[in-house]
């Protein structure tokens, strides 16, 4: 029974064998744990503000704005120029941001117009810092390796998003949101160590030299010819504007509907990264090849989890929902991320890994501000609930789309 532990265990844990990469994971896990910090202690601050749903979609909405106009030019740009070099600016620019939303936090100074401005330029470093990070995986493990490794930046990710959050909801109560800001700009500390450890290889495209437009358009020219990436692309799109927004309203979920203050917030937040961990290791300790039908699966039970939630007036069957919902949404996402760098073409990988990364986060702008408006107008429960909802449809009529394109590139493959 013991060697068989034993070998899940290694099998799960595949990828840290890889020296670099093990450097880069160990420093990303801390700095992560203080980025969900900053982001539940952000909205709270916005909320205690302002006090308005509307606000709350909208600071969300600037944080990812800048993605949705300079996603592809950061793909370009990870495909000429040293992915480790791109992430220590990025890196360093952001603890530079937490800090002084730290300081004016802290001094009193702080007003909405602060934190949207802060939030753009967040935005605007994660047009780039995106699909470095994304490209960035398959230059410390190989191909080989990929799925555990996606796998386990996944796990970190809903980790740090389990401990950031109930960390922070306590530290609120007790020493107020700057706090938060502070241990997140210090958090990058960790990451930046990291990067500078790793022993740099040359992660540069190998593939033919052409011009930046010339470059940005052979990307597309991929997505369009392969379908089944298409699709699944456009089903991460609709994920992201209806089905993630659910926490950005979360903070209305806690102190509204479910009436459990900050800590209760920490709770509802870490439950949905509980779910996200479990589904991330077990990805992990699967096999090699990613599968079409458990990214279909992971699409159906989030979106129908998600619903539940929305009406869910109880704090207790709300957390048991949330858990399912992060559990499925990371199925996936996660899956899709890799099944797309198994198959893409190494000197394509940073520009189609950055219409993913613009699915993914571009698309929450459009989604945020819909959320706020919606929630204003309708409430918070019917606004995630049609959210859900739609995402449930998405994954139906697109996943059957992208079944039936998979069945026909095998066809063509083994004639």
């Amino acid at each position: 029974m013991l060697p068989m532990k034993t070998s899940l265990f290694r099998q799960t844990f595949k990828a840290l064998s890889h020296r670099n990469f093990k450097i880069f994971w160990s420093g990303q896990f801390i700095s992560l744990i203080g980025t969900w910090m900053q982001s539940i202690a952000q909205g709270w601050l916005v909320y205690r503000l302002t006090n308005s749903p509307f606000m709350l979609g909208l600071v969300s909405s600037m944080t990812f704005l800048p993605v949705f106009f300079l996603s592809f030019v950061g793909g370009a740009v990870a495909d000429r120029i040293e992915r480790r070099k791109i992430l220590i600016f990025t890196q360093a620019s952001s603890m530079i941001l937490a800090l002084l939303l730290g300081i004016l936090t802290s001094s009193g100074l702080i007003r909405i117009w602060h934190i949207i401005i802060i939030a753009g330029c967040f935005g605007l470093i994660n047009s780039f810092d995106a699909p470095a990070r994304q490209s960035f995986v398959v230059d410390l493990v190989g191909k080989e390796d990929l799925r555990n490794a996606i796998a386990l930046n996944s796990s970190i990710f809903n980790s740090a998003r389990i401990i950031g959050p109930a960390i922070g909801g306590v530290l609120i109560s007790l020493f107020g949101e700057a706090f938060c800001f502070y241990i997140n700009a210090v958090s990058y500390i960790a990451v930046l160590t990291g990067l500078n450890l790793i022993k740099p290889d040359n992660n540069l495209s190998n593939g033919p030299d052409s011009s930046f437009k010339k470059g940005l358009i052979e990307g597309f020219k991929y997505i369009r010819e392969n379908k089944v990436i298409f699709f699944l692309l456009l089903m991460v799109g609709i994920t992201s504007i209806f089905g993630m927004t659910f926490t950005v309203l979360m903070p209305i979920f806690a102190k509204s509907i479910l009436k459990v203050g900050a800590k209760g917030l920490g709770y509802l937040m870490a439950t949905a990264g509980f779910g996200s961990v479990f589904g991330a290791l077990k990805m992990a300790s699967g096999g090699t090849r990613t599968r079409l039908k458990t990214i279909l699966l992971g699409g159906l039970a989030g979106s129908s989890f998600l619903v539940f939630f929305a009406f869910s007036k109880w704090f207790f069957l709300s957390l048991f929902f949330l858990f399912f919902v992060g559990l499925g949404m990371i199925m996936q996402i996660a899956m899709t991320n890799t099944f797309i760098q198994e198959i893409v073409p190494d000197h394509l990988r940073g520009r189609v890994m950055s219409v993913f990364t613009f699915m993914l986060l571009g698309m929450s702008p459009i989604g945020n501000f819909i959320a706020g408006g919606s929630a204003h107008l309708i409430g918070t429960p019917l606004t995630v609930g049609i959210g859900g909802f739609i995402c449930l449809l998405s994954v139906i009529i697109l996943g059957e789309m992208a079944r039936s394109a998979s069945s026909l590139q095998e066809k063509v493959t083994t004639k």
